[in-house]
C-alpha cells in the first residue's frame, strides 16, 4: 500500500510539473513573437531653438536645379515633426535624445537661467529618455542639475542616462542628494515588450573640455556598457537600445566590442547619415548610410544612427526582430525639417513653380516639409523675448573707437572695406598691426579657452569674420553684427609647422593670385612679423608664443604640438586655410559654443569703468598684435 501511493504520488507530481512547463512555455511564446520597434531621435541641438534660412537645389519644373530658399529647422519645426511621425508610427514608437541639448546660441545663457528655454522646448517633444553629451557639464554639475530639473517639470519626466558617470561626493548630482536624477538605464515598454535604454557619455572629451566638478568621473565607455547591457539581459530585456554620446566613428568601434547591443541611437560628432542625395538636394555630405549596418563581437547586427545637428534633421529608424529579440532588418530616413514656402532669386514662385518644387520635395524622401508645432512656437516666444531684450542690453563701454580694418599697411587704409572712420584708420596703430577688433576678438578666444575649454596656447580669428567696429556704448546687439555669422569653436592640436603653414595659407589668400583681405591672419598667444612682397611660403617670419604662465615670448616651435582655438569655418579650410582642413579628426574637436557668445563672456570679465560701472573695452597693448611688423606691396 505504501508502495502504491508513492508511485501514485510520482505521478501526479510528473503530471503537473509537465504542465507548469507547458504553461510556461506557452506563456513566453505569447509575449516572444516577431516585433517591430521605431526610433524617433535627435542629438546635438545645442539651443539652435530658432527656424534658420537654408538654400536648397531643387528642379522648379525647367529640367536642371536651381537655388531655392526656404525657412528650415528650429524646434518648433521639430516637435511637429515627432508628433506627425510618431501618429504615423503607432503605439510602437521612442523618443530619443542623444545629448548636447546645451550651449551653441544666446538661448543658452542669455534668455534665463542656464539650459532652461531648452528644456522647456524639448518638453513640447516628451523626450522618452535623453542621454547627457559632453556639453551638459558647461556650467559644471549644479548647472546640469538645474537644467535637469526642468526637463521633469510638468508630465514628461523624461529620464536623463549615463551608464559611465560617476557623480563626485560634493556634487549636487550624487545619489544621495539627486536620487535617481541621472539613471544608468531604463526600460520602457511598447507593444507588450520591454525595450532597455542605456546612456554613454563620451569620457576623456568631457573632463578634458567640459566643467564637470572636479570629482566626478567618467568611466570607460565600453565597460560601463556592457555592464548594463548584461544587467538588463539578466532581467530578461533582450532589446537594448545604447544611447550613445561618443561620436560616429567611436559608435563603430563600440559595437565590435559589446555583446547584446541591437541599436546605437548616436550623437556628439554632428555626423550627417543618409542618402547620397542629400549632397545633390544642397543639404550636405554625408558621411554614411541611414542606418549604418555593423556587427557586435558575436557578429550579430547592429544598427547605427544619428540626425545630424542644430534640429535640422529628425531621425527615423524602424527595426525589426524576431521572436528571439535578434534584429533581422532595420531601415529609415533622416528628415530634413524645412518649411512649405520658397522663394527664387528673391521672389515667389509661380503657381506652376511652386507646384514642381513642392513635388520633388515629396519626391526626395528626405525632405520634410512641415509647419512649427503651434505650441513650441508659443513655448518658444517668451525666450524669444529675453534673448531680443538682452540684446538691447548694454554690456560694455568702448571710450575710444576699436578701428575695424582688415590689413595693416598705410596704403590699405582707403580701400580695406573698413567701417571705422577715417580717423581711426590713419592711426599710426592701426597701419602698423591691423584691427583693433579683429585682435580683441581673437584675444577672447584664447582666454575664455584658457579659462573654461581645456585651455589653449594660441588663437585664430581670420580678418573677414569680423564685421563691426565698437565705440561708446555696446549692446549685446552690436556684439553680434560684429560676429554676426553664427560660428562655433574648434580646438585643433596643430604642431609648429602646422602654425607656420597655416600663416603663410593665410597670406597667400590675400596677396597671392586672385586674393582678398578677408583672410588676413588675426592671432592670439602669436606673434609674428609680415613681409607681403616676399614670394609664396616666405612672408611670414620670426614667428613667436607667448607663455600664459609666465608672460613671456619665446620663438615657435616647429616640433612641438600646440593647443589652437579657432572658428569652425577656418578649422574646416575657409578662407584658404587648407593646412587646418588638414589636421585629422583625431588632433580637433568642435567645442559647440558660439563665438559671439565667448566675445560676450571675455567683456563681461573685462575691469569695471570707474564711471559707467561696465566692462571697458580698450585696444590692446601693441606688444600683444600678432602683426609685430608689416611690409606692404609696392
Amino acid at each position: 500500500m505504501p508502495g502504491f501511493w508513492k508511485n501514485r504520488f510520482r505521478t501526479v507530481a510528473w503530471a503537473l510539473l509537465v504542465a507548469g512547463l507547458l504553461s510556461s512555455c506557452a506563456g513566453l511564446r505569447e509575449g516572444a513573437r516577431p516585433y517591430t520597434l521605431t526610433l524617433l531621435h535627435i542629438n546635438d541641438h545645442h539651443s539652435h531653438l530658432e527656424p534658420q534660412p537654408r538654400t536648397l537645389q531643387l528642379d522648379a519644373g525647367t529640367g536642371a536645379p536651381v537655388a531655392v530658399a526656404v525657412d528650415a529647422a528650429g524646434f518648433a519645426r521639430v516637435a511637429a515633426a515627432f508628433e506627425s511621425l510618431a501618429q504615423a508610427a503607432g503605439s510602437q514608437v521612442l523618443k530619443l535624445h542623444a545629448g548636447d541639448a546645451l550651449t551653441g546660441t544666446l538661448y543658452f545663457n542669455r534668455a534665463g537661467a542656464a539650459g532652461a528655454a531648452d528644456a522647456a522646448l524639448m518638453n513640447t517633444v516628451c523626450f522618452d529618455a535623453f542621454t547627457l553629451g559632453n556639453h551638459e557639464f558647461d556650467k559644471g554639475d549644479a548647472g546640469l542639475k538645474g537644467f535637469l530639473d526642468v526637463l521633469r517639470q510638468g508630465p514628461c519626466k523624461t529620464p536623463a542616462l549615463s551608464a559611465n558617470v560617476h557623480f563626485g561626493a560634493g556634487s549636487a548630482l550624487h545619489p544621495s542628494r539627486a536620487p535617481g536624477a541621472v539613471q544608468p538605464s531604463v526600460v520602457l515598454e511598447r507593444g507588450g515588450q520591454p525595450i532597455g535604454l542605456v546612456g554613454l557619455t563620451v569620457a576623456q572629451k568631457t573632463k578634458a573640455s567640459s566643467s564637470p566638478d572636479p570629482d566626478t568621473t567618467f568611466e570607460d565607455e565600453a565597460i560601463a556598457a556592457q555592464r548594463e547591457i548584461d544587467r538588463l539581459h539578466a532581467q530578461g530585456v533582450n532589446k537594448i537600445v545604447l544611447m550613445s554620446h561618443i561620436g560616429y566613428g567611436n559608435d563603430q568601434r563600440l559595437a565590435g566590442r559589446l555583446r547584446g547591443v541591437d541599436v546605437i541611437v548616436g550623437g556628439d560628432s554632428h555626423t550627417l547619415l543618409g542618402p547620397q542625395q542629400l549632397q545633390t538636394l544642397g543639404v550636405g555630405s554625408p558621411a554614411g548610410p541611414y542606418p549604418t549596418r555593423s556587427k557586435d563581437r558575436d557578429g550579430k547586427t547592429v544598427c547605427i544612427v544619428q540626425a545630424w545637428e542644430y534640429a535640422q534633421v529628425v531621425g527615423e529608424l524602424r527595426v525589426q526582430f524576431d521572436a528571439q529579440g535578434e534584429v533581422q532588418a532595420c531601415e529609415g530616413r533622416p528628415h530634413v525639417l524645412i518649411g512649405e514656402h520658397f522663394t527664387i532669386a528673391g521672389k515667389t514662385p509661380s503657381d506652376e513653380e511652386n507646384k514642381a518644387l513642392r513635388a520633388r520635395v515629396e519626391a526626395s524622401g528626405v525632405l520634410h516639409a512641415t509647419a512649427p508645432q503651434a505650441a513650441a512656437a508659443a513655448m518658444l516666444q517668451p525666450y524669444q523675448e529675453r534673448v531680443a531684450r538682452f540684446n538691447q542690453t548694454v554690456v560694455a563701454t568702448a571710450p575710444a573707437e576699436l578701428c575695424m580694418r582688415r590689413v595693416p599697411g598705410a596704403e590699405a587704409a582707403a580701400g580695406d572695406h573698413s567701417q571705422s572712420s577715417v580717423a581711426c584708420n590713419a592711426q599710426p596703430r592701426v597701419n602698423a598691426h591691423g584691427g583693433d577688433i579683429q585682435q580683441l576678438v581673437a584675444q577672447a578666444y584664447l582666454e575664455v579657452a584658457q579659462a573654461r575649454y581645456g585651455g589653449a596656447d594660441v588663437a585664430l580669428q581670420s580678418a573677414g569674420g569680423v564685421r563691426g567696429a565698437l565705440q561708446g556704448q555696446v549692446t549685446a546687439s552690436d556684439v553680434m553684427q560684429v560676429l554676426p555669422f553664427g560660428n562655433m569653436l574648434h580646438r585643433l592640436d596643430i604642431t609648429g609647422d602646422e602654425v607656420h603653414a597655416m600663416l603663410e595659407d593665410g597670406l597667400e589668400a590675400v596677396y597671392g593670385p586672385g586674393g582678398s583681405t578677408g583672410p588676413y591672419p588675426y592671432t592670439a598667444g602669436l606673434r609674428f612679423d609680415v613681409d607681403a612682397t616676399a614670394a609664396r611660403g616666405q612672408r611670414v617670419s620670426r614667428i613667436e608664443v607667448r607663455d600664459a604662465r609666465t608672460g613671456q615670448w619665446a620663438p615657435l616651435d616647429r616640433a612641438r604640438t600646440y593647443r589652437m582655438f579657432a572658428l569652425s569655418f577656418n578649422a574646416r579650410g575657409g578662407d584658404g586655410y587648407k593646412t587646418l582642413a588638414a589636421v585629422p579628426a583625431a588632433r580637433r574637436l568642435d567645442v559647440g559654443v558660439l563665438d559671439a557668445d565667448v566675445f560676450l563672456s571675455y567683456i563681461e570679465a573685462q575691469p569695471k569703468d570707474a564711471a559707467s560701472g561696465l566692462p571697458l573695452l580698450q585696444p590692446l597693448d601693441p606688444a600683444f598684435y600678432s602683426t609685430r611688423s608689416f611690409k606692404g606691396p609696392n
